[in-house]
């Protein structure tokens, strides 16, 4: 987000469309990666508005409604919308857009870096990939189709179960992924790149075997072990304290010294800086095994509280994040000792998060008023939530 223009828990209300099915093709290219995402739409209730999709950043081609390509004052482009006019209470929309992932230095939607392609939608960044209704509660069932250079980008990830792949003209390649569960587009994710690869299996209480697969930068998979054993761990105990089985086929985890953010929790393809998956048995202290545990549960967690079940809207971040932090304390008390980790765990709420309750950055775990969203990610919304 560039917009600092402030926005009120008082103002929600439901989005006018709602979004059943995403179907995006990307071909991915340094400068000028083309994006085309085909949206089928419903209107909600009984009204004419205009529909109005968030987008920043990108090169609008083309955009059409059920096959037929409209005439440009049949839509009106902003700096940060693309506005359709449309009387149909259901349709077909295709948007065609390109952007430039390596100009992209926001880290927001999808960049470059480091030799691969990366995503990081949470919590308003899908609107730089495409035009879309970028808000949490508008729930769609993506396919994603990606295609790039098969020499450089041997691994071509996305969200849900992998249901095709191929050889295409001029050195490229694609994969298909289907994500049966509808999601949040802030949960979309896209990986391409040359990795190292450890692999592994679980079996779920139901008798299904889950592919488990952790993607590291070159010349570090001696260190993803002890991540693979916590993710594992977690899966477990998962099921046996609270009864959740992971409901797809695979589980991925891609760990890259770049990533920004600590962690995002993507449908089915989690996407960690290095810091919070890999260590090295000649260096790494209990407290970096410990952490690493931690985080990779935490992440894991958020399969059902955070992707399954999600937010309304982004101040109810704390629903998500503070309960997942508490999933993850008590995974974490059962795994050690539970005196010592609560101890930890108060230790930093009396030394950090008080701090900042008795500061300038004072804030409730829900509040009223926010103008940038990415400023909600505090310790009052984690540890006090």
């Amino acid at each position: 987000m560039t917009r600092s223009t402030a926005r009120y828990l008082a103002d929600y209300s439901p989005a006018s469309f709602t979004i059943k099915t995403v179907n995006l093709t990307i071909e991915l290219n340094d400068t000028s990666t083309q994006v085309v995402n085909e949206l089928t739409l419903n209107r909600q209730g009984e009204h004419q508005e205009n529909l109005i999709l968030d987008g920043e950043k990108l090169t609008l081609v083309s955009v059409s409604i059920d096959n037929e390509l409209l005439s440009i004052d049949q839509y009106q482009q902003a700096d940060h919308n693309l506005i359709i006019k449309t009387d149909k209470n259901n349709f077909t929309l295709t948007i065609v857009t390109e952007i430039n992932p390596v100009d992209n230095t926001s880290l927001e939607g999808l960049f470059k870096s480091g030799g691969a392609f990366c995503s990081q939608c949470e919590a308003e960044g899908f609107r730089r990939i495409s035009y879309y209704l970028d808000r949490p509660d508008v729930m769609a069932i993506f396919t994603t189709k990606v295609i790039a250079d098969k020499t450089l980008y041997p691994y071509l990830l996305s969200n849900g179960n992998k249901i095709d792949q191929g050889e295409l003209a001029d050195n490229k390649h694609f994969a298909t992924w289907y994500d049966p569960f509808p999601k949040p587009c802030y949960l979309f994710a896209l990986v391409a790149g040359d990795f190292d690869l450890l692999t592994d299996t679980f079996t779920t209480c139901s008798d299904k075997e889950v592919a488990l697969e952790i993607f590291v930068d070159k010349g570090n998979l001696h260190k993803a072990e002890h991540a693979m054993t916590s993710l594992k761990k977690s899966m477990a105990w998962d099921e046996q304290t609270f009864g959740l089985e992971y409901d797809l086929n695979i589980y991925m985890i891609v760990a890259v010294d770049f990533f920004n953010m600590g962690a995002m929790e993507n449908k089915g393809l989690n996407v960690f800086n290095s810091k919070y998956v890999l260590a090295d048995k000649l260096s790494a202290t209990d407290t970096d095994y410990f952490n690493i545990e931690a985080v990779i549960a935490h992440e894991y967690f958020h399969n059902w509280t955070g992707n399954r079940v999600t937010c309304r809207d982004w101040f109810q971040l704390s629903l998500k994040e503070g309960l997942t932090v508490f999933r993850d304390q008590q995974f974490s008390a059962d795994m050690h000792s539970s005196s010592v980790t609560r101890i930890q765990n108060v230790r930093v709420l009396r030394s950090l998060q008080f701090a900042e309750d008795a500061g300038p950055m004072a804030h409730p775990i829900r509040p009223e008023k926010v103008l940038e969203m990415n400023n909600f990610y505090t310790l009052t919304v984690y540890e006090k939530g």
